[in-house]
């Protein structure tokens, strides 16, 4: 059984009926009427987390909470496209409600100034998916912890460089409806031969078919024990950018930043550094990461963000409506291989 997700049994209006005409008839009233009752808390208004903002706001969700203690700097107005020039030295959060709030009235904006990390347990309990961009290994981990507990839906992501990527813990049981072509049972009085008695597929006609899926919490997903014959077994199908995001994650837990195109040199030699213990830690060859990441994973790239936010938007949006199947656990992206998308499936 498909669960409802909103609080308030939220009611279409003819207005926002014609708004997201287009939606409805692609995924149906009833996953559009989900969306529409569905509170969100994003974390993090970088490029990423803007190009996100948007995706949420356009698709139509109740409410989105724009949380950031950061300020406006010079980078921020070249990764994202939200703050107006002038904003420099305004709190992010604040800088982008604006521009935000005007890409659709119907949905409510709030922009929060606070640090994610100063937030009480009970903060993330007001909504029904929180997404973390830009934050740390720890808080990550906790905050899916949390909402694990009460089935409240985790996405993270982030993007250095040419490299991007996505989580997402959706809870042990995530029902969701997948629309496929419909299979024609032959009639019992057909007489016209062996052939016309086999079930055939109609492709003007579907279906909707009722599925699940289940997620494992983001500790799981990072503490995998690859000396176990079963890691060692998948080793080969997990792609290299798994183990580069640890090495990214640890970067910015020892600097409290990520790498910075200003301190280069310092931050290539710190990253090799990193690379080496993290996976001597992990237990996994030296060759599988080699020097060359170490020219792509500054700054956030505006086209990078671009692909990140539209894969990251479109998987809450699924995840909310309860339609389509989602990924599963984690997508990684590399810009340097055009649409070089990875879809790896997470320890399960």
């Amino acid at each position: 059984m498909i669960d409802t997700i909103e609080k308030e049994d939220p009611v279409i209006t003819e207005e926002e009926a014609a708004q997201y005409d287009r939606q409805i008839r692609l995924w149906g009233l009833d996953a559009q009427t989900r969306l529409r009752g569905s509170r969100v808390l994003l974390a993090g208004l970088g490029g990423l987390g803007a190009e996100v903002a948007k995706n949420l706001i356009l698709a139509g969700v109740k409410s989105l909470t724009l949380l950031d203690h950061e300020k406006v700097s010079e980078e921020t107005c070249r990764a994202q496209f939200l703050v107006p020039v002038t904003a420099q030295g305004k709190n992010r959060a604040e800088a982008s409600l604006e521009r935000a709030q005007n890409l659709n009235p119907m949905v409510e904006v709030h922009a929060d100034p606070g640090r994610v990390e100063d937030k009480p347990d009970d903060f993330f309990l007001d909504f029904d998916t929180v997404c973390l961009t830009g934050c740390s290994r720890d808080l990550m981990v906790r905050v899916d912890q949390i909402c694990s507990q009460r089935k409240i839906k985790v996405f993270c992501g982030d993007v250095y460089g040419y490299y991007g990527y996505m989580f997402c813990n959706l809870g042990k049981e995530h029902s969701y409806v997948e629309e496929k072509p419909k299979i024609v049972k032959p009639t019992k009085d057909s007489n016209d031969g062996p052939e016309a008695k086999k079930s055939k597929v109609d492709p003007n006609e579907t279906t909707l078919v009722k599925k699940t899926s289940s997620f494992c919490t983001l500790k799981e997903a990072l503490e995998v024990d690859w000396t176990s014959e079963k890691a060692k077994a998948g080793l080969k199908r997990t792609p290299v950018d798994y183990f580069l995001l640890h090495v990214l994650l640890k970067f910015r837990t020892d600097k409290g930043r990520d790498p910075d195109p200003q301190s280069f040199a310092g931050d290539s030699q710190l990253l090799r550094q990193i690379r080496d213990d993290v996976l001597e830690t992990l237990a996994v060859s030296s060759d599988l990461l080699n020097d060359d990441f170490i020219s792509y994973c500054f700054s956030e790239m505006s086209p990078v963000c671009a692909v990140m936010g539209g894969v990251l938007g479109q998987e809450v949006v699924k995840a909310l409506s309860q339609r389509d199947a989602p990924h599963r656990n984690f997508f990684f992206f590399d810009g340097r291989k055009g649409n070089g998308m990875v879809d790896y499936f997470g320890p399960n």
